[in-house]
């Protein structure tokens, strides 16, 4: 059911790419993303190892939930070996109507982010009395 909710994710090889292009320093990746439903709504939890809460970039705009996510790691001096590549994180979701946007909510919590997805109120199913007449 969460498709119906959640539209696929939108392609955003495009515009990673256009990053790398115009910040060759900078790598980007799409974060590996779960996707829970549940009665109010919907739950995003992704992995984001390494980003701190400032590094976060949280944004909707027009129906297009993009996360990004920047890794800052200061480094001691001059790397002479480095197996460690830094990479920063991209995703976009095309979201449904059904989606709250004003109440969507976030919360990173050791490189593990929690996104709320809260169903908008004509979204939720209503249960209508019927009176005896």
């Amino acid at each position: 059911m969460a498709e119906k909710t959640v539209a696929t994710p939108v392609e955003a090889a495009g515009q990673a790419s256009e990053k790398e292009t115009t910040r060759a320093e900078e790598r980007y990746i799409a974060p590996p993303v779960d996707i829970y439903e549940t009665p109010d709504g919907l739950t995003l939890v992704a992995d984001l190892p390494g980003v701190p809460v400032d590094g976060m970039n949280i944004q909707v705009k027009e129906g297009i939930l993009t996360i990004e996510g920047n890794v800052k790691v200061e480094s001691p001096g001059t790397p002479v070996y480095r197996e460690y590549e830094l990479v920063n994180f991209f995703r976009q979701f095309q979201l449904a109507d059904t989606v709250d946007t004003d109440r969507i909510t976030a919360q990173l919590r050791n490189g593990v982010l929690e996104l709320t997805l809260p169903k908008a109120e004509a979204a939720k199913p209503k249960t209508i009395k019927v009176e005896l007449g």
